[in-house]
């Protein structure tokens, strides 16, 4: 993600819409936060729209604010959530695809490595294909990215009921991760305690866990289920600090 930011310089009407999201949330200039906003939001906005960089980073706050009321000068549970709130709402679905395919870094890239005027073709796979019977990749030459363009228009549709290709069993639980993960992290912020924090940062970090395409990556975020509930019930069931009890 910083790579990829780093090379697109913003346009002055991008910008102001950035800044009007990141003043959302007041990190501090120069802090590891503020850094990592400053990538993800602008991401995010390209992404879907300013709507949905607003709910991650009004999320951002909510956790911030909590943090440090619970652990003042702590900002080790903000950065987790920032960090990994931002890789569930930015999964790699049709709409990303055909937006990354457009990307002028790619082809930069292709002829900073095979010179000039090299071409390329696009590999394609999608589960709504899949669905239908058809198990071999596809092979889309340039032509491709005028469906890439028309694809990358209809990104609002994500998670509407006019997105067909939302209908796929792993884009319905993508959705349903993101809920789920502000859900766990919620409940848990409510409770923290600096004892528990080094705990929670762990929970925070789990959506690392969630890797890989279709299959891979169902039974991936089966296992990172699995281990979100096995974490925060055990959090939910930490005792207070100073209560005499030891917690491990």
């Amino acid at each position: 993600v910083e790579a990829r930011r780093a090379e697109q310089p913003r346009s002055r009407a991008s910008a102001a819409v950035d800044a009007r999201v990141l003043s959302g949330v007041p990190a501090t200039a120069g802090s590891e936060l503020a850094r990592l906003l400053a990538v993800r939001v602008p991401d995010l906005i390209d992404y879907q729209d300013e709507r949905y960089a607003c709910a991650y980073a009004a999320f951002v706050e909510r956790i911030r604010a909590e943090e440090q009321r619970r652990v003042p000068g702590s900002s080790a549970v903000t950065e987790a959530v920032a960090r990994n709130l931002y890789k569930l709402m930015a999964y790699k679905g049709e709409y990303e695809v055909a937006r990354l395919s457009l990307d002028p870094v790619l082809d930069a890239e292709v002829e900073q490595r095979f010179g000039a005027g090299a071409r390329y073709s696009y590999r394609l796979h999608p589960p709504v294909l899949r669905a239908i019977g058809l198990r071999r990749k596809l092979t889309l030459g340039p032509w491709f990215r005028s469906a890439f363009r028309v694809l990358r228009s209809m990104r609002r549709l994500r998670g509407t009921r006019m997105d067909l290709f939302g209908y796929a069993a792993v884009r319905r639980v993508e959705r349903e991760l993101i809920a789920e993960y502000r859900e766990a992290v919620e409940s848990v912020v409510a409770r923290l305690e600096p004892h528990t924090s080094q705990a929670v940062v762990e929970l925070a970090d789990l959506p690392d866990l969630v890797r890989g395409y279709e299959d891979v990556e169902l039974r991936s975020a089966a296992d990172y289920r699995e281990r979100l509930a096995e974490m925060r019930a055990r959090l939910l069931r930490a005792p207070a600090e100073g209560s005499g009890v030891g917690w491990s």
